[in-house]
């Protein structure tokens, strides 16, 4: 499987709601970081801490959060998905919509790494933090 059918995948199974299907391609040693401003910012490193950090977390606060795919570029060892996120804050019954890129880089065909770029400021506005 090429490294953008790992990640297609993974997409794939968030449009499924399938958590486990994401996580799928994490192992003990990948690096996930969420950009600064984001709510769940921070780096997390393997399935579980990304699960309960950042998905668990999305999980807790939004209702109908999605990411809908709108670009995948395969770039040999990085693949880039770009697209956009949506949900309705919980506590604040606010809505977002907000740009993202994902930067998913590989080493021997394992992913390494994921980065997360935002516009944070329409999910913190949603969250009443600005």
């Amino acid at each position: 499987m090429s490294n953008l059918d790992i990640i297609a995948a993974h997409y794939a199974a968030s449009d499924r709601g399938d958590l486990a299907g994401m996580l799928a391609p994490l192992g003990p040693a990948t690096t996930w970081t969420e950009a600064a401003g984001f709510p769940y910012a921070g780096t997390y490193t393997g399935p579980e801490e990304v699960r309960d950090n950042v998905f668990g977390a999305i999980a807790k606060d939004w209702d109908g959060y999605t990411f809908t795919l709108g670009d995948l570029h395969d770039a040999g060892d990085t693949v880039i998905g770009i697209g956009t996120y949506q949900g309705k804050h919980r506590e604040t019954g606010r809505s977002f919509t907000a740009r993202v890129a994902h930067v998913w880089k590989f080493d021997g065909g394992k992913v390494s790494s994921f980065e997360q770029i935002v516009d944070s400021v329409p999910v913190a506005e949603a969250m009443g933090n600005r």
